[in-house]
């Protein structure tokens, strides 16, 4: 007891021990990802709110904003900072050096989770959209994806540069980080309200689909212009080629692969027959989107809506839908729990001028995706407001933005405090707008409801 009560006298753990304490702090993060994920979504739901809000809540409530249960390194947060690994470190007498082990082994696991949840997630989201409604509204979904681009970052570069004067590098990552849309938070959105197979749905699904393959491209723009002050023009060319190739090539492969693949699946006779393979064919697809430095979510994406094709997606559906069930709340509740409201605090000094910025952007982020509803033409009785605040979220993908633009040095405390406000919120507000926005055709048309 002596040891315990003492920091300084704390045993040595012995290496072979790391394992089985890594999956203790994994196994205590999931009980508390769940209980977080279904008591928020209840509370949620009972307000008659969408699920998903309440997930994130119960992230931000578990997380570094609250009560520091789910931690990670990249919010610099320490292996002490944890609630969860200082319960751990009593139990096991765990020195510092097994600490700092243990607490960035278990993050890493709880992360790869949550990439987990958002591929299966983005897989069920593809099974759920039909190709040809998704192909009819193509055309209007790119539009809408390139004005929801082009109007907040020219907005907020240009803004940040005359009204703060923040110098040109800093301001052009900043505009950015405005132009992702999560893909993620707004499908999981328009699922739960039945509307993902609605005009509206589709266009907002498939302009988020070609947001983030734009927001990629930017990406490695200005991440060139951070690190070496010009742009390597053959990457972007390369990321523009290949995620038009990738995309159109995972259509053309639905032609071919759908009869083969419901061949192999009715001559399996094990448990899985059909599950595995489909699951097995997004795992393929996600890998390669990756190597080819696209977003996983991309080609787990595209992997659901070639199988979409398939006789048997009915059934596929209803057993996707387990596993989601089990890793997509990993993936709302860690986005909940990075998100540091800390930098709201007015009270904190340097975080006033990166308020004062946060207004601004947030300004932009809102009206800068909102407009794009009207971009949409020659669809009659569409809901164009809804279009608008479906593109709103930036989600997890704003906060790649900012984390690798700090990452470079670009940007100064004020304006990551900033971007991360704007984040934060466009997240928040979405899903309750978006539900209210389409409140009315929902009540009319429950038809439209999602099979499974």
């Amino acid at each position: 007891m002596d040891q315990l009560s003492a920091p300084g006298l704390l045993a040595t753990t012995p290496e072979a021990d790391y394992g089985s304490w890594v999956l203790a702090g994994v196994l205590l993060s999931l009980i508390v990802v769940y209980l977080a994920s279904k008591l928020g979504g209840e509370l949620s739901k009972r307000l008659n709110l969408p699920p998903v809000l309440g997930e994130l809540v119960g992230g931000v409530i578990v997380g570094i904003s609250a009560l520091h249960l789910l931690m990670f390194p990249e919010n610099s947060a320490a292996a002490t900072d944890s609630v969860i690994m200082t319960g751990l470190q009593w139990l096991g007498n765990l020195d510092s050096e097994a600490m700092i082990h243990i607490f960035q082994s278990q993050s890493e696991v709880i992360s790869v989770l949550a990439e987990l949840g958002v591929i299966v997630l983005l897989f069920e989201i593809g099974l759920e959209s039909d190709l040809r409604e998704l192909t009819k509204v193509g055309y209007q979904a790119a539009i809408v994806a390139v004005v929801g681009v082009a109007a907040p970052f020219i907005l907020g570069t240009v803004g940040l540069v005359t009204l703060f004067h923040v110098p040109v590098i800093p301001a052009v990552f900043a505009g950015a980080a405005l132009t992702a849309t999560s893909i993620g938070i707004t499908s999981k959105v328009l699922s739960e309200l039945g509307h993902l197979k609605s005009t509206e749905g589709q266009i907002i699904v498939g302009a988020a689909v070609i947001d983030d393959v734009l927001g990629i491209i930017i990406l490695a723009v200005v991440a060139s212009l951070a690190k070496t002050g010009d742009v390597d023009l053959l990457n972007v060319v390369y990321l523009i080629v290949s995620a038009s190739g990738f995309l159109l090539g995972s259509v053309l492969l639905g032609k071919f692969f759908n009869k083969s693949f419901v061949a192999i699946a009715d001559k399996l006779q094990t448990r899985g027959a059909l599950l595995i393979p489909a699951f097995t064919f997004a795992l393929v697809m996600a890998f390669l989107a990756n190597v080819i430095h696209l977003e996983a979510i991309l080609g787990a994406f595209a992997a659901g809506l070639v199988l979409d094709e398939t006789d048997k997606r009915k059934e596929l559906d209803q057993q996707v839908m387990p596993i989601a069930d089990i890793l997509v709340p990993i993936f709302f509740v860690t986005v909940g729990a990075k998100a540091d409201l800390s930098v709201l605090n007015p009270a904190i000094a340097e975080n006033r001028a990166g308020l004062v910025i946060a207004t601004f952007l947030i300004a932009v982020a809102i009206i800068g995706k909102v407009v794009t509803g009207w971009a949409v033409f020659g669809q009659e009785g569409v809901n164009r407001l809804a279009i608008g605040i479906g593109m709103i979220p930036r989600g997890e993908v704003g906060l790649v933005f900012a984390g690798i633009g700090t990452a470079s040095g670009v940007l100064d405390k004020p304006l990551e405090a900033a971007i991360i406000v704007m984040v934060i919120l466009t997240t928040f507000v979405a899903p309750p707008l978006l539900q209210w926005s389409l409140k009315d055709q929902a009540e009319a048309t429950p038809e439209e409801a999602p099979v499974g």
